[in-house]
């Protein structure tokens, strides 16, 4: 049974910095896309990076230069460095992978497996 598991969340005033971490376990080869979604209360679950597995990434606008994905195809793991936070950063952060399809065939939120979620909250 693949599992995700991130970590890394906590709270931190605005500009600080945070990294989270998303393990991958119970799946022996390397994902296609991994990426990092975030959901505030009251709004939709929205893209914040993805990262193919050779590397390629993509952000949203509202972290561009800011925050920093990464992975680790070995230890099927992605990582999301997150700077000069802000207020509008809080929010419940999701990892998710995809085992079929490179990140640029994907659409919204069309990834097989979930992690639970580790909440990101920034205070001004």
């Amino acid at each position: 049974q693949v599992q995700l598991a991130e970590s890394g969340g906590g709270s931190v005033q605005a500009g600080g910095s945070l990294r989270l971490s998303c393990a991958a376990s119970g799946y022996t080869n390397s994902f296609y896309c991994m990426g990092w979604f975030r959901q505030a209360p009251g709004k939709e679950r929205e893209a914040v990076a993805t990262i193919d597995r050779d590397g390629s990434t993509s952000y949203a606008d509202s972290v561009k230069g800011r925050f920093t994905i990464s992975r680790d195809n070995a230890k099927n793991t992605v990582y999301l460095q997150m700077s000069s936070l802000k207020p509008g950063d809080t929010a419940m952060y999701y990892c998710a992978a995809n085992s079929y399809f490179n990140c640029q065939l994907i659409r919204g939120l069309g990834y097989n497996y979930w992690g639970q979620g580790t909440q990101v909250t920034v205070s001004s």
